[in-house]
């Protein structure tokens, strides 16, 4: 079997997970944001994404580390890992709650405080959960870590939808969270068949740092991004922008399932290519179209039905999604494109490149969010979504300067058609017939059946 039939095979655990999880979400999201309403959910979003971004500073990019590590498997780094990571989500939860009461300031959300403080609790689970799952994607075991995901996110919202109908707003998610934690920490290690041992060898810490440092930074400078939403939109506009961004985010996320499972596969499939250099670049360009054809034409759906289903399914007071929605899924859709360079240039250990990138996107995207929320508003959020669009120039530049030039021609005729079809709401019915148009090439029909044979473990024609 080839190495892309089993990547695609592989692969495939993911994207059903994620399509189930589809399912899932859309009525959990559904039944929630329409009972507690745009305030709670934003509060509850507002604290997520702090957390989020304090996880991805404590992890410091160990997993990855542990996925793409070359060679066969030595129980020693899955127990240095360990030791590691519980260091540092004690250090992690003890400086978040020193700076809580800065950021509570800042943000000025009513009940903000206790939510956060009860997700901080949470961050020693979800990092030692990150032992035993590179250990599974390091064997391309993705069969059981999807079981597990969609588990544990039918466990959050049985949990949470009680709650939720007695009243408990954000509490609700909240205590949905942490059983979704706790479930995966038992089945994860039970799966991958990992017992933890403490260990220090300070060999293979300089070893892990001096990868997962420069890997780190990179999404740390990424993962500001998250901060957006809770820091300017929630300061500028209140709970409830911050709710309709989280919403629509959320939507966008759902619908991007096999952009998330393909991120999740690229890094061990890549790292056995690292190689070969012109592999590296067929996979690359081939990443970019297969992402294109598999998330555009959902996001633009739902762009087009979205003005009469988001007032219909969540309630008209979560209307104002509407507005926002086109900006964010472009944004989205841009990132599947270039998805692909990121992974490539953290294989072949360009961290800091990847790096210098997110720090472009950042200031665009922060400068413009922080000018145009005060003045715009809610929009002001989505018009800095679109300037920070032309950072991906440089990601594209050492992408270029590392393996050559991917073919852009097919997946960007694609992108163009999608990215205006998500306007059909604000410029008319016809900036949906370039989508169509496309959807009817000769060239779009010949690349989903290659890709259908590869996953067939059929060789496409024209490839040995």
């Amino acid at each position: 079997m080839s190495l892309k039939t089993q990547v695609l095979r592989g692969g495939t655990y993911l994207v059903l997970r994620q399509g189930l999880g589809v399912i899932i979400s859309f009525v959990g999201v559904l039944l929630l944001t329409r009972i507690i309403g745009p305030e709670q959910y934003g509060l509850y979003a507002a604290a997520t994404a702090i957390f989020l971004y304090l996880q991805i500073l404590s992890q410091l990019g160990i997993e990855v580390y542990l996925v793409r590590r070359e060679g066969e498997e030595q129980l020693k780094v899955y127990n240095q890992a360990f030791t590691l990571l519980l260091l540092q989500a004690i250090a992690g939860m003890l400086l978040a709650f020193l700076a809580l009461p800065l950021i509570e300031k800042w943000v000025r959300l009513e009940g903000f405080r206790s939510v956060a403080q009860v997700l901080f609790l949470g961050l020693p689970v979800v990092l030692l959960n990150q032992v035993p799952m590179a250990r599974l994607e390091r064997n391309l075991d993705y069969k059981r870590v999807a079981m597990i995901e969609l588990l544990g996110q039918l466990l959050c919202y049985l949990v949470a939808f009680p709650m939720a109908f007695k009243g408990a707003g954000v509490w609700a998610l909240v205590a949905g969270w942490w059983v979704q934690q706790l479930q995966s920490l038992v089945l994860l290690y039970w799966n991958a068949n990992y017992r933890p041992r403490f260990s220090w060898d300070l060999n293979l810490i300089k070893q892990m740092l001096s990868y997962s440092m420069g890997f780190s930074a990179s999404i740390w400078v990424w993962q500001l991004r998250t901060l957006i939403n809770p820091l300017l939109v929630g300061r500028y506009a209140g709970a409830e922008a911050v709710g309709y961004v989280a919403l629509a985010i959320r939507l966008i996320e759902i619908l991007s399932f096999v952009k998330i499972a393909t991120w999740r596969i690229s890094i061990a499939t890549l790292a056995r290519l690292q190689g070969n250099r012109e592999r590296l670049l067929n996979a690359v360009s081939e990443g970019m179209g297969l992402q294109i054809l598999a998330l555009g034409p959902l996001l633009a759906v739902v762009s087009w039905i979205g003005p009469w289903l988001i007032p219909l399914v969540f309630g008209s007071r979560w209307l104002p999604v509407v507005e926002v929605y086109p900006f964010i899924a472009l944004s989205y859709l841009s990132n599947s494109m270039f998805n692909m360079h990121s992974s490539t240039l953290y294989v072949l250990q360009r961290n800091w490149e990847v790096t210098a990138f997110h720090v472009v996107h950042m200031i665009l995207f922060a400068g413009a969010a922080f000018l145009l929320l005060p003045r715009l508003g809610l929009l002001g959020y989505g018009w800095a979504e679109v300037v920070a669009l032309v950072s991906y120039v440089v990601i594209h530049i050492y992408l270029l300067r590392n393996i050559g030039n991917p073919d852009y021609r097919l997946a960007g005729l694609w992108w163009g058609a999608c990215g205006l079809a998500l306007f059909a709401y604000q410029l008319g019915w016809w900036a949906g017939v370039g989508l169509v148009a496309v959807a009817l090439l000769p060239e779009t029909h010949q690349k989903l059946r290659d890709y259908l044979k590869s996953l067939r473990g059929v060789k496409p024609e024209g490839t040995s």
